[in-house]
């Protein structure tokens, strides 16, 4: 399937003026996946349409509800999916502590699951020696999300007509990244469930007879396909992060335990920016060194070889960071509270648009590579 944003109906003639094919980039992390509906919120506001859409995990399942309806539907199908995965504990302590009441809530989604998304798998808790098999060794079963997934998109229009769609999954036999392209492969909901593929809260999923888990456990946050896709494209790539790379010395074993979790999966942006810096920089040496040579060297096969390793794209990179909000802790990846899911929606789509006016439609660069 080409991608040329010239064969993308739903795709504004303003989005043309851009400085490359539009890539959003999503990264795993549960219930803070509401940040990014609220990125492409402003993106779609400001009449930005991406070219190309990459996932890991809960940013799979995000990338799918976009790629797969058309334009004017995204935004209603987005907020569908965050409204059917909502936590509704069947009590009220508000006049409690924030503390007390947030545990009780996140109780009750490790007891009883989230109605759309997973339930409690019976077979997983009569003992972990149990050998229930591959497909079912996980805490909960997450057929509630393929039959939520089923109803909320269309893979066939994934398969069709674009935005390019790519998610990333982990080999469980080889332990390597594995990455699932609409343009080289049919995608399907196994597809979207195997980035999504937590262990060992969630079973493997099994595509085309091998097993897969959360691309989260390999890499978090897969920038790197963009710079390493062939042929390679100039770009404007959005990365959402919602994990911070940077906070706060830990006081307690709370603190530490949510410390912990952002090293964790915040996948070391900043040096892999770096890295992905040097790399493409190195591309573009390669091709101005083969430009100083004479015709009759860069004719010859060794020369062209050689040559082959450059290229003169230009990557536009936009990093986006999640705030951290107060009265976050570890478990703010499970908060799939009404207020804590439509808060971080809010907070990122109104940072975004602010982000983007104060730019202007000519000038959206963060980072040049």
């Amino acid at each position: 399937m080409s991608v040329n944003k010239d064969l993308h109906p739903d795709r504004p003639a303003e989005c043309n003026n851009l400085p490359g094919q539009v890539v959003l980039v999503f990264q795993g992390g549960g219930a803070l996946g509401s940040y990014q509906a609220g990125v492409y919120q402003a993106l779609h506001e400001a009449d930005i349409e991406p070219d190309w859409i990459i996932g890991t995990s809960i940013g799979a399942i995000n990338a799918s509800l976009i790629a797969g309806n058309r334009r004017d539907d995204r935004i209603p199908k987005l907020w569908e999916f965050w409204r059917r995965v909502e936590s509704h504990p069947g009590w009220n302590f508000s006049g409690f502590s924030t503390g007390f009441s947030d545990a009780l809530s996140n109780w009750s989604i490790l007891v009883g699951g989230i109605p759309g998304f997973f339930k409690p798998n019976l077979l997983a808790h009569w003992g972990m020696d149990l050998p229930v098999g591959s497909d079912q060794a996980g805490y909960y079963s997450t057929m509630p999300l393929q039959k939520t997934l089923l109803e909320l998109v269309d893979f066939g229009r994934i398969n069709r007509e674009g935005p390019r769609f790519t998610v990333g999954a982990a080999h469980v036999r080889t332990s390597e990244m594995r990455y699932f392209d609409s343009r080289t492969s049919e995608i399907s909901v196994r597809h979207v469930l195997a980035s999504g593929a937590l262990p060992p809260a969630f079973p493997a999923i099994r595509i085309d007879g091998e097993l897969f888990w959360d691309g989260g456990v390999l890499s978090n946050t897969p920038t790197e396909i963009v710079f390493d896709d062939n042929p390679r494209r100039d770009s404007l790539i959005f990365a959402v992060h919602m994990w911070n790379p940077v906070g706060p010395e830990p006081g307690s074993i709370w603190e530490v335990l949510h410390r912990h979790k952002d090293i964790q999966y915040s996948s070391r942006i900043s040096s892999h920016v770096v890295r992905q810096t040097q790399t493409h920089r190195m591309r573009h040496v390669i091709s101005q060194l083969a430009a100083r040579l004479s015709d009759d060297d860069r004719d010859s096969d060794a020369v062209k070889e050689l040559a082959s390793y450059g290229c003169t794209t230009r990557m536009h990179v936009v990093q986006l960071l999640a705030p951290r909000l107060s009265h976050e802790s570890h478990t703010k990846d499970i908060d799939f509270s009404q207020s804590g899911i439509r808060h971080r929606w809010l907070v990122l789509s109104t940072r975004s648009i602010c982000w983007i006016k104060s730019r202007g439609r000519g000038n959206l660069i963060l980072s040049k590579v």
